[in-house]
């Protein structure tokens, strides 16, 4: 890590702090709209309503290195989405593609449900290991769709083109899919293939829009300040760049 990329590191993180301990007042209703959280919401008290399974699908790239952010992005979505569903007759599964995810997603659902009071309802078997290869995690996720009365699928992690085949048993069994990923081929995938599908950073969004802290609400608005200060130095480079001075 060079200079400039340490420089970034240490401005994100002070930005995150700032607006942590200064926009404890801000809410969801202050960010602007993205559809697939909007509906993931109004799923979520539909499927409570109807006695229906929601299924999050935390992908194959664990927590480690660059793909894990998107895991904990995923995990923090659960934390959300067991905690609004602890009241369903029908509690809310966790599929992942690597061991250490698994067992987190287990941790995250006994947290869950232990902070509503309602620890007998915990079932570890709501954190599930579907596979450990992408073609096996997405082999051992179709069974939860189609045979579990699955109506929402939420897929936040690292897929691959594996995910297409997740996608369409979410299709055949009729259930909205709203998915994410970080990985390019994914989201060409899911663009085509999700009703619901997020584009670019909305990945790292769900934290925010599902009201899982303020830090999460300060990393955005700490993303904003950086994106216009990445623009506003690209302008400054561009202008020195044709004034001859670079």
């Amino acid at each position: 890590m060079n200079l400039i990329e340490f420089g970034f590191v240490l401005l994100f993180f002070g930005l995150m702090i700032f607006f942590t301990v200064t926009g404890r007042k801000v809410t969801r209703r202050n960010l602007r709209e993205i559809p697939a959280f909007t509906r993931l919401i109004r799923g979520v008290g539909l499927a409570v309503e109807a006695g229906q399974r929601l299924h999050l699908g935390l992908g194959h790239g664990g927590i480690s290195g660059q793909r894990g952010a998107s895991a904990l992005v995923g995990l923090s979505m659960l934390q959300r989405i067991a905690r609004a569903a602890s009241i369903s007759d029908q509690p809310p599964v966790a599929t992942s593609g690597e061991a250490t995810q698994a067992i987190l997603s287990q941790d995250t659902l006994r947290q869950a449900y232990h902070a509503m009071g309602a620890d007998d309802q915990y079932d570890p078997d709501s954190g599930q290991l579907s596979g450990l290869t992408p073609f096996s995690y997405a082999a051992g996720t179709l069974p939860v769709i189609y045979d579990q009365q699955v109506s929402v699928n939420v897929l936040i992690g690292s897929f691959g083109s594996e995910v297409a085949l997740i996608t369409d048993a979410s299709e055949r069994r009729g259930s909205v899919t709203l998915a994410g990923s970080d990985n390019l081929p994914a989201q060409a995938i899911l663009f085509a293939t999700a009703q619901e599908p997020l584009i670019g950073e909305e990945l790292f969004a769900g934290g925010a829009y599902l009201q899982a802290g303020p830090a999460h609400i300060a990393s955005l608005r700490a993303q904003d300040v950086l994106r216009w200060v990445l623009i506003g130095g690209i302008l400054m480079l561009a202008a020195l760049k044709m004034m001859g001075l670079l």
